[in-house]
């Protein structure tokens, strides 16, 4: 497999623009911290009692949502019967055998459904 000069360049631009979007995170909270400083700082000179604040904002803990696990398993079900399908159609005779690789994908889909069914919540 040989690789082309453009396949290089678009590697390095996702590495570049990861990269950069971690210094500028990084930057941001960095200007951020700076500022609450300074502003304490000030406040400790006229003395003015300031609440404490967290550095980093709280996970807030959210219900998991019940409709995800029958979503889930309806599109994987979907997109491997799909994938079935199109390959049974598709595939010359000496590799038509392959059709059944998706087979896995869609026992994940009927377990998952089958997972919110037997557990006695459906989602609404």
């Amino acid at each position: 497999m040989s690789y082309s000069i453009g396949d290089g360049m678009v590697s390095l631009a996702l590495a570049g623009g990861i990269v950069g979007y971690l210094y500028i995170t990084h930057r941001t909270r960095q200007e951020k911290l700076r500022i609450i400083h300074e502003e304490r700082l000030v406040a400790m000179e006229k003395g003015i009692p300031l609440p404490e604040f967290p550095l980093e904002n709280e996970q807030k803990h959210r219900e998991p949502d019940p409709t995800i696990l029958p979503i889930m398993g309806t599109v994987f079900v979907t997109l491997s019967v799909g994938a079935m399908v199109v390959l049974f159609l598709n595939l010359p005779a000496q590799t038509h055998s392959f059709w059944v690789a998706p087979l896995p994908l869609a026992f994940l889909g009927v377990g998952l459904a089958a997972y919110q069914f037997l557990k006695g919540q459906p989602g609404r």
